[in-house]
C-alpha cells in the first residue's frame, strides 16, 4: 500500500510539473505574441485586398486556402528552421530580424510613395484581367501565401527572440501556439471583415426591426472606410515595427547603439513631463520616432530594391524569360 501511495505521489508531482510547464508555455506565448502585434496588424490589414473583386461565394473558400497555407508556412517550414537557428546559430536571429524589419520598412515606404506618386504597374494590370477567373483566384491565393510567408517568418523570429531560454520542447510548443493562435486571429478577423457587408445587406433586407435595418445600412456604408482605415493602420504598423526592429538590432549588436539610446532618453523625458499618462506618452514618442526612422529607411531602400534586387531576382528565378514567352 505504501508503494502505491508513493506512486500516486510521484504521479501527482509529475502532473504538477507538467501543469507548471504548460503555464510557462502559455505565459511565454502571450508575451511573445504581443511582441509580434505590429506584424499581425499588418497581416490582417493586407489580406482582405486579395479577395476584393471576387464573388461573395469565393471569398471564404479563398481565405480558408490562405489560412491553410499560412499554417503550413509557420508549422512545417518556419518552426523547424527557427528551432535549428536557436540550437545551432542563435547569433543569426538578430540579423535575420533586422532584415525582416528592413523589408517591413520597404513595404510601408512603397505604399506611402505610391500614395503620393501613383504609378502604373504591369503586374497589377495583369492581375485585374478577369478573363480567366480560376487562374486569377489561383494567382491571388499563391500571392497571398507568399506574402504571408514573409510576415510569418517575421512573426516566428520575433517570437523566438522573445522566448526565454528553456527546454527545446517548450520553445517549439510556444512557437506552435503563437503561430496557430495568430493565424486563427488574423484570418478569422479577415473572414469577418470581408463578409461584414453581406451581413449588413442581410440585416437590411430581412431585418424586422427598424433598428436592425438601420444598423445593416450603417455596416454597409462603413465598410469602405473600414478597409481604408485598415490599410492605413497596416502601413503605419509596418513602418513602426520595422523601424523598431532595426533600431533595436543596431543596439543589440553594438553596431550603432546611439539612435536607440537617444530615442529611449527622449521617451523617458516625455513620460516624466506628463506623469498622469507617463506610460502612454513614453510609448507614443518611441512609436512615432520608430515610424519616422522606418519611413526614412524604407524610402532609402526603394531605389536599391526596385532597380537592383528585384531585377536581379527576376533574372535568377527566370521570371523575365517566363514573361517574355
Amino acid at each position: 500500500m505504501s508503494g502505491l501511495i508513493a506512486l500516486f505521489d510521484d504521479v501527482a508531482a509529475i502532473a504538477k510539473v507538467a501543469a507548471t510547464s504548460l503555464d510557462d508555455v502559455a505565459t511565454a506565448a502571450a508575451k511573445a505574441g504581443s511582441k509580434a502585434a505590429g506584424v499581425v496588424i499588418d497581416d490582417a490589414a493586407v489580406t482582405p485586398t486579395y479577395v476584393q473583386g471576387f464573388s461573395a461565394e469565393r471569398e471564404l473558400p479563398m481565405i480558408w486556402r490562405i489560412t491553410k497555407g499560412s499554417l503550413r508556412n509557420k508549422l512545417l517550414f518556419l518552426l523547424p528552421v527557427a528551432m535549428a537557428l536557436a540550437a545551432f546559430l542563435p547569433q543569426a536571429i538578430t540579423p535575420i530580424l533586422m532584415l525582416g524589419g528592413a523589408y517591413l520598412c520597404f513595404e510601408g515606404a512603397e505604399k506611402v510613395f505610391h500614395l503620393f506618386w501613383p504609378h502604373a504597374s504591369h503586374a497589377i494590370e495583369e492581375d485585374l484581367d478577369v478573363r480567366d477567373p480560376a487562374h486569377l483566384e489561383e494567382a491571388k491565393v499563391a500571392g497571398a501565401i507568399k506574402t504571408d510567408f514573409i510576415l510569418s517568418a517575421e512573426i516566428m523570429t520575433i517570437t523566438l527572440a522573445a522566448i526565454p531560454p528553456g527546454a527545446v520542447w517548450q520553445q517549439a510548443l510556444v512557437l506552435a501556439v503563437v503561430g496557430t493562435g495568430i493565424t486563427a486571429l488574423v484570418y478569422g478577423s479577415v473572414a469577418l471583415i470581408v463578409r461584414a457587408d453581406d451581413l449588413g445587406l442581410m440585416m437590411v433586407r430581412q431585418g424586422r426591426l427598424r433598428f436592425t435595418r438601420r444598423l445593416g445600412r450603417t455596416i454597409v456604408a462603413a465598410m469602405p472606410n473600414v478597409l481604408v482605415t485598415l490599410s492605413i493602420v497596416g502601413t503605419v504598423a509596418m513602418l513602426w515595427v520595422g523601424g523598431s526592429i532595426v533600431l533595436h538590432g543596431l543596439e543589440t549588436t553594438h553596431l550603432w547603439p546611439w539612435p536607440y539610446e537617444k530615442i529611449h532618453h527622449l521617451s523617458e523625458a516625455a513620460a516624466h513631463a506628463v506623469p498622469a499618462a507617463a506610460g502612454f506618452v513614453g510609448w507614443a514618442v518611441t512609436a512615432v520616432i520608430d515610424g519616422i526612422v522606418g519611413l526614412a529607411l524604407g524610402l532609402a531602400l526603394l531605389p536599391l530594391a526596385t532597380r537592383v534586387i528585384m531585377p536581379l531576382w527576376a533574372r535568377i528565378s527566370g521570371q523575365k524569360e517566363k514573361a517574355a514567352h
